[in-house]
């Protein structure tokens, strides 16, 4: 089957920023990073229906998009800006691309940018100027369950470590036994953000140098260190043009497109709470192999991979449902990771596709970005290519996928009795060392799960200590445990 150049969507133009010395605000990173990716093709600005840009969380006002069209002197049919979500970078690229396909559109601006770091030293954000809100893509829905919050969680690092406790019991090995797996496993990240030159820390780092706890490397929750956590206090954005093939063809910019083969999403058991197992995702894997189905691949096929990376377990468990081994010689990240490279709130997986790109120009060589939202529950999944896909692009049928996870869902108890088994747990700590939680997610005896929190008088016994697989009591009418 020959494609359609008029319904091949590709990426001309590409831009990325990275600010370290003036304040700034998110919507002038969005527009350097524009302005940046029309220099690669000229032109485009005036056929633009549309500016998509990615949730700001801080500074962005309600109309970014708005105000960068303002900027650039554009007036797109839609100015649109998204939900939160980490995966959302990805999710636009395949709906832009989809509509393109479809002839819906012609050209599409993509922006996003977090200025954390300047709204840290005094900077202030945006002034909107644009007449009216932006539209919203996507539906806001809280990412946690009220029996999460019920217990104090609410920050992703304590999250992200419990489900990393049950990655290590699973392993057999204990938290520090992990952290120094961990290390291992991330110092390879910071090499590559070592040789990228818009990373926030371009500086390569031992396993040790990782994994060794410090005064300026405090564990923050068991296992994780501060140097294994993604690093929200940076000034970065990127941008991305979609257009058509003939189009690009006649800015006489084709020679520079890349393809976008595939687009995927699915959803993991919404609550972490519910979800039947922490180690694995079956969202992942179901994203990613409708992704690299639709383009008749497997991932042995793809030459770059960039995994969304906000903590290990992320890392840990995406590869695992790729069927990626943890030293996969490819690397599992082409910009050096939100720890490394920097974490620009909800836009991070923008720069990997902006470094995708940038590597495939030229080449007949094939990438894959994950983008991930929430807690590990939301997954968007792109394949492109610097040859175009033989059938054209694809965006992926994964309603079946998404059901038959949605039913696996676990029973929540807001009303916890007796005993219970753990399934995932962390131990968290202040800045001063001593613990300030150890939150679990357990099993009753009717099979239902609960989010329970640890009573005062058993926090501090439990310094160091993985609970998973431990039989606990449920503390007076909960939602606190003690350990039997």
């Amino acid at each position: 089957m020959s494609i359609d150049p008029a319904r091949t969507p590709v990426i001309v133009g590409v831009g990325q920023v990275t600010e370290k010395d003036q304040l700034v605000t998110p919507v002038e990173l969005m527009e350097r990073a524009a302005l940046s990716a029309i220099s690669e093709a000229r032109g485009i600005e005036h056929r633009l229906d549309a500016i998509t840009v990615v949730n700001v969380i801080n500074g962005g006002g309600d109309r970014p998009a708005g105000d960068l069209a303002a900027r650039l002197g554009v007036t797109p049919r839609r100015a649109e800006t998204t939900c939160i979500g980490g995966n959302t970078p990805q999710l636009l690229v395949t709906r832009a691309a989809e509509a393109i396909a479809r002839g819906e559109i012609g050209a599409v601006l993509l922006a996003g940018a977090e200025a954390v770091n300047s709204a840290r030293r005094g900077a202030e954000g945006l002034t909107p100027t644009a007449p009216a809100p932006d539209e919203v893509v996507g539906v806001e829905r809280p990412g946690l369950h009220d029996t999460e919050t019920a217990i104090g969680l609410i920050l992703p690092a304590h999250v992200y470590a419990m489900f990393e406790g049950a990655i290590a019991a699973k392993a057999g090995r204990s938290f520090s036994e992990q952290r120094k797996h961990l290390g291992d496993l991330m110092a390879p990240f910071t090499k590559v953000a070592a040789a990228n030159p818009y990373a926030w820390f371009p500086e390569e780092r031992t396993a040790a140098d990782l994994a060794e706890p410090s005064e300026t490397n405090r564990v923050v929750a068991d296992p994780y260190t501060k140097l294994m956590s993604a690093f929200l206090y940076v000034d970065q954005g990127a941008a991305l043009l979609l257009t058509s093939l003939e189009v690009a063809r006649g800015l006489g910019a084709a020679d520079r497109a890349v393809f976008v083969w595939s687009g995927a999403d699915v959803n993991d058991v919404w609550y972490p709470v519910a979800r039947p197992d922490f180690t694995t995702s079956p969202a992942i894997a179901a994203a990613g192999a409708a992704a690299l189905g639709a383009g008749g691949l497997v991932i042995d096929d793809v030459d770059l991979i960039d995994l969304y990376s906000c903590f290990p377990s992320a890392v840990e468990v995406g590869a695992e449902a790729l069927g990626l081994a943890l030293d996969d010689p490819r690397g599992l990240t082409i910009t050096g990771g939100l720890p490394y490279f920097g974490g620009p709130g909800n836009n991070y997986p923008m720069h990997s596709i902006a470094t995708a790109v940038e590597r495939l120009r030229g080449t007949d060589r094939l990438a894959l970005v994950s983008g991930l939202g929430w807690f590990t529950t939301k997954h968007s999944i792109g394949v492109y290519g610097g040859r175009a896909p033989a059938d054209g692009f694809v965006k992926a049928d994964t309603s079946t996928a998404q059901a038959e996870i949605d039913a696996t869902a676990v029973p929540i108890t807001d009303r916890p009795e007796g005993l219970a088994t753990v399934d995932a747990a962390t131990v968290a700590y202040g800045k001063d060392g001593g613990v300030v939680a150890a939150p679990v997610y357990a099993t009753l005896a009717d099979g239902t799960r609960a989010a329970l929190g640890a009573t005062r008088s058993t926090m501090a016994e439990l310094a160091g200590v993985n609970l998973v697989g431990a039989t606990v009591e449920i503390a007076g009418d909960g939602p606190f445990y003690r350990v039997l």
